[in-house]
């Protein structure tokens, strides 16, 4: 079987762990310390502030900048229920605007369809989806214009750009995952990146049982800490997320070149991103999504769909008294399907995957 995913984890990382286990520091520590100022350099920001994992990170985001009960944030349909979720946990509201049928992304029009019907809106929260830049330009125009805070969740999105700047660099603050199918991972995980002091600091307290000293507790806190074990896996991963973003990139293009199906549409691509395929999403038309499926298993290729059913339609959102008829995401829905893109993919694999979608018939 041709895994859809696969952790690109070597030696490096095995010798920094090893090396964390060795000094007796294995919790939260200086490792960590390290990795918040590595990555936060790498976006292109003042702060970061490593979490336990990307929810926690987006829940963090948003309570840092002061989201909370009764505040109203608008964010995407289609995006894993995190997204949404992390909302809630702050006490906030979450409305919805559909998505660009091209790109999937959060769409600005209907955004801003939101923003003229709830002139109360508070926030955008927006997800750069499968490794793909939200239209910044429009976005950051609807930021000036209605006064907003802007969360980013980049937890699909490690080193994309819009134009020549870093996803995260945007908003009030970011959020990013280091799950095991992320682009850069460290075994679980996330991170906070902001250039709001206020903000970094409150994140600070935050994630540390609402403590600056030791058993002095400021605010009512959480443990959200990330452990010097898997800030060690980070630093090495992140040495390395550049040449994984280009190999991911080099076997979109492959595929771009060489996936040639009447009912298979590759995805769409801004000219002004560099895109981090965190997944090669694809489209199987005339309702053979389901057929297309079952079809590439049977002939061992992996496959997933992310997402099959819209966040607002979830059974755990019934009773909310939130809208859930989103035209473009409940037509997207049922004809996404992601292949295998990760660094990890020989030649003969890429071509195998090739091959088996140009049979399909």
């Amino acid at each position: 079987m041709v895994a859809i995913a696969k952790p690109c984890l070597g030696v490096e990382e095995k010798e920094a762990v090893t090396q964390v286990i060795d000094s007796g520091m294995i919790a939260s520590g200086a490792v960590v310390e390290e990795f918040n100022h590595k990555f936060s350099e790498y976006i292109g920001v003042k702060h970061g502030i490593a979490t336990s994992n990307g929810t926690t990170a987006l829940e963090v985001a948003l309570k840092a900048l002061g989201i909370g009960p009764g505040d109203k944030v608008l964010t995407t349909p289609f995006s894993f229920i995190a997204s949404t979720n992390s909302i809630l946990y702050a006490g906030a509201i979450p409305l919805f605007a559909d998505i660009d049928p091209k790109t999937f992304n959060i769409a600005p029009d209907k955004m801003e369809d939101k923003l003229k019907k709830y002139r109360d809106i508070k926030a955008l929260q927006i997800v750069h989806l499968f490794g793909q830049a939200c239209d910044m330009d429009a976005i950051m125009t609807l930021v000036k214009k209605y006064g907003l805070l802007l969360i980013e969740d980049c937890a699909q999105a490690h080193g994309a750009l819009f134009g020549n700047k870093k996803v995260g660099t945007f908003g009030d603050a970011a959020a990013f995952s280091f799950y095991p199918t992320k682009n850069m991972t460290t075994g679980e995980g996330g991170m906070v990146v902001t250039n709001n002091d206020n903000a970094a600091e409150r994140s600070s307290l935050l994630i540390n049982h609402g403590m600056k000293i030791r058993y002095h507790h400021d605010i009512i806190g959480y443990n959200y800490r990330m452990t010097n074990v898997a800030a060690s896996i980070g630093l090495c991963q992140l040495k390395k997320l550049d040449g994984f973003n280009k190999r991911r990139n080099q076997n979109a293009e492959y595929y771009n070149k060489n996936i040639n199906n009447q009912y298979v549409q590759v995805p769409y691509k801004q000219g002004n991103v560099y895109h981090c395929y965190h997944q090669y999403t694809i489209l199987v038309k005339d309702g053979r999504r389901d057929d297309f499926t079952k079809y590439l298993s049977a002939n061992n290729v992996g496959s997933s769909v992310f997402y099959p059913l819209s966040i607002p339609e979830q059974k755990c959102y019934e009773g909310m008294d939130i809208e859930r008829d989103f035209p473009v995401t409940d037509k997207v829905k049922l004809e996404v399907v992601s292949i295998p893109v990760h660094p990890l993919l020989s030649q003969d694999e890429l071509s195998t995957v090739a091959g088996v979608i140009n049979a399909y018939k």
